[in-house]
């Protein structure tokens, strides 16, 4: 009996684990190859998130997110910014690649606009899409809100909140939630109110929680400023936001 109990426990186990696989999905900027992850609910007409990863391109922190968002009813794509070929290896390089795109953010909204379109033929529902982001993803979702996307909504999760200041603030259409760590040193004061002046100036529906006592990639359980509890709320807050803008 008791073998038997194991055993049954053994094969749901693994019909979870065989169901919640991540396939890639391989499209072009020009003549670059770009390499994306999407969620097995591929195919399904169901509400669609776009995840954006942190400065070193596709990682299990992104990865997580979307068998998370799998369970909770969305199609998730994880992006490719980079391109097949030029996934940094180290910090320095992450910061050089990822800075790039801040800098050339014409670029960095194309590379997201680009995969948007592949969650959409994937069967994402085209008017229920969101965009998330963590660090240099976080940037990303506020890029996708400032070139007006067609996302419901953008989370931005630890992102750099700086920004140019002689781009002309705009109307943003997406609906906007800033996940923001109290303890971040990479955003300053500045930072922070000049969002707030662009997003007010840009008549959005926006929003920024600041999470205590915690520094910049407090939602990565692999980084040494990982805080469990925060991360549990800033997830919960992300998922209270997306069924608010999904379902």
């Amino acid at each position: 009996m008791i073998r038997s109990i194991l055993l049954t426990t053994l094969i749901m186990a693994s019909g979870t684990l065989f169901s919640q696989k991540l396939k890639t999905v391989s499209y072009q900027d020009g003549s670059q190859k770009l390499n994306g992850l999407i969620t097995s609910n591929a195919g399904k007409k169901l509400p669609g998130v776009l995840i954006l990863p942190a400065w070193k391109g596709i990682d299990e922190e992104a990865k997580t997110a979307a068998f998370e968002l799998e369970k909770q009813g969305y199609i998730a794509f994880i992006a490719d910014i980079y391109g097949e070929g030029k996934i940094p290896a180290d910090n320095d390089a992450a910061a050089k690649s990822s800075g790039y795109y801040k800098q050339n953010y014409k670029e960095y909204q194309k590379r997201i606009e680009l995969a948007l379109d592949q969650l959409k033929k994937n069967g994402a529902i085209s008017d229920k899409t969101a965009v998330i982001g963590y660090c240099f993803g976080g940037t990303g979702a506020l890029e996708a809100a400032r070139g007006n996307l067609p996302v419901a909504g953008a989370v931005s999760i630890h992102g750099s909140l700086g920004r140019d200041q002689t781009r002309k603030n705009e109307k943003l259409t997406a609906k906007i939630l800033v996940e923001n760590p109290a303890d971040d040193r990479s955003v300053t004061p500045d930072d922070y109110n000049n969002l707030i002046k662009e997003m007010n100036e840009g008549n959005a529906d926006w929003q920024i929680i600041t999470y205590a006592h915690s520094k910049h990639t407090f939602t990565d359980p692999k980084s040494p400023d990982y805080n469990e509890v925060m991360a549990k709320r800033a997830w919960n807050h992300t998922l209270m936001f997306l069924k608010e803008i999904l379902k």
